[in-house]
């Protein structure tokens, strides 16, 4: 096919008369947010400040239908842009004007404006969608629960594509409104505070509030029929707990566990600071999981956790991870010991506060109990990888890090550290690096290298010996001397905590 030659110049004069000025400079947003673990997480050239869901589901069916109002920022001259989401969409309409879209691998909804959106300005984005989550796959297994009355959100590193549009990842976090018709005898549970609770023509609608920044894999529902408990903290907040109606025989221990949580949380305030949401919870469905989940200010807990009888140890792990996972969040996956090495250390310190055993003890027999030669020294909690995100190492090996941490630099610095970081970093997110530089700056100590011993070189260091003579004296006499502490075994209960459901193949196991 013959084609005529253009000079440059004259093309790029013609494409001048024919492009806007604005479409010239507007490009895509990244299809991820640029999480090397997981490529496809998120999305770039926006910012999202509020979700408002708008939500039908027929327990009965599966089907889930939605509104999803999106407010956010565009960070970039937008031409095009990308929402995570798995459901199928009937409209989208961005600031007002409907809005082309397409599908793109598994999660991706590409965008695109009827015209640019300009850098700075305001982004409205209106996605109508239904479907039923349990048949939506992603490498064979999806993160939705069907239970015998209804349907479960909650996952994590994610869950939102299940049930609504997102920039699906905690770099991007924002306020929720979470708005849910369900038949008449059901109810449906989300994250925050209950706005309202409306009936009509056989309908029941739940209005929820979290009016703190939230990832969204934080953000849980729960649609089935619930026993509830109410109450309110000495401080006025209030609490809501939510255990499925045929929990069975798990029914009595997870009462005993999770209606602590108003203690448990008074408690560890006075470990990390004042607790920095506007409600408290925990929700137990029926579902066959083991995991359990900090879905912010209401964890879920898989009714297995209390097979062996009331375990407070987990609560303790999750309620922890409002400050540390959930106010304070993760820069990138790799940062995860930010959230799971202080979860496990403050089940370390409420058996210390219980008479179970002292973090030291603890730590003594984590180190002690397992040989060189384990392969669980050959994790690096400060960088896993994703095949490891979830690994014992993370949990362990970091919370003995921790320990090493204030066996260096004094009890008194230590717990000002542990109260200082989660207002320090309130509501935003943070590296690895970010905490060792805060703990110099407030010890005045350097301790590179002991992060770099614990968090990034494999192999077994030496034991983080307390610094006194007479201390050391009781701990490391030999391996074979070390006694197991009482709360060992509960703690170690609990190793299934993350452990999503192992067989999804997706490389997010959260077990040991």
């Amino acid at each position: 096919m013959y084609r005529r030659a253009i000079a440059p110049s004259v093309l790029a004069a013609s494409l001048l008369l024919v492009i806007p000025a604005s479409a010239a400079s507007s490009v895509p947003g990244a299809p991820g947010i640029g999480d090397p673990y997981y490529p496809a997480s998120g999305n770039g050239g926006y910012d999202v400040s509020h979700y408002d869901l708008r939500l039908t589901y027929q327990p009965t069916t599966d089907l889930l239908q939605g509104t999803a109002t999106l407010l956010a920022t565009a960070k970039q001259d937008l031409s095009r842009f990308n929402l995570d989401f798995g459901l199928q969409v009937s409209e989208v309409r961005v600031n007002g004007l409907k809005a082309a879209f397409a599908r793109s691998g598994t999660q991706e909804l590409e965008v695109t404006p009827a015209s640019p959106v300009k850098r700075d300005k305001p982004l409205t984005v209106v996605v109508k969608y239904a479907g039923k989550p349990s048949e939506f796959k992603v490498d064979g297994w999806t993160a939705w629960h069907r239970t015998p009355d209804g349907g479960v959100a909650a996952q994590e590193p994610d869950s939102a594509i299940w049930w609504f549009p997102s920039n699906d990842h905690p770099l991007d976090k924002a306020t929720f409104d979470v708005s849910v018709n369900v038949p008449d005898g059901t109810q449906a549970i989300s994250n925050g505070v209950l706005q309202s609770q409306t009936s009509r023509l056989g309908w029941t609608r739940y209005n929820w509030r979290s009016n703190k920044p939230q990832a969204t894999y934080l953000a849980t529902l729960a649609i089935g029929k619930f026993d509830i408990t109410t109450a309110t903290t000495a401080n006025g907040l209030p609490i809501v707990n939510a255990y499925s109606k045929d929990l069975g025989d798990h029914a009595g221990a997870a009462r005993a566990s999770i209606e602590r949580t108003g203690e448990v949380t008074e408690w560890l305030e006075g470990v990390f600071g004042p607790y920095p949401f506007n409600a408290l919870g925990g929700y137990v469905p029926n579902v066959t999981s083991g995991y359990a989940l900090e879905t912010q200010t209401r964890p879920f807990y898989s009714p297995r956790q209390f097979a062996n009888g009331a375990n407070v140890s987990v609560v303790v792990h999750e309620l922890a991870h409002q400050w540390y996972g959930d106010s304070v969040s993760v820069d990138g996956w790799k940062d995860i010991w930010i959230n799971e090495g202080f979860a496990r250390y403050a089940q370390w310190l409420w058996s210390e506060k219980e008479g179970e055993g002292t973090a030291q003890e603890l730590a003594d027999w984590a180190w002690s109990s397992r040989p060189a030669e384990d392969p669980f020294w050959q994790v690096k909690p400060g960088d896993p990888g994703p095949e490891n995100q979830f690994h014992g190492a993370v949990y362990d090996r970091g919370a003995i890090a921790l320990q090493a941490l204030r066996n260096e630099i004094g009890d008194e610095k230590f717990f000002e550290i542990l109260r200082g970081w989660p207002t320090a970093h309130a509501y935003g997110n943070a590296k690895v690096g970010d905490f060792v530089r805060y703990a110099e700056k407030i010890s005045g100590k350097p301790l590179a290298q002991l992060f770099e011993t614990w968090l990034y070189t494999p192999g077994k260091p030496a034991a983080p010996s307390p610094k006194s003579a007479a201390a050391t004296a009781r701990s490391f006499a030999a391996p074979t001397a070390q006694v197991e502490p009482k709360s060992w075994k509960k703690i170690a209960a609990t190793n299934t905590v993350h452990d999503h459901d192992h067989d999804r193949g997706r490389g997010h196991d959260h077990g040991h």
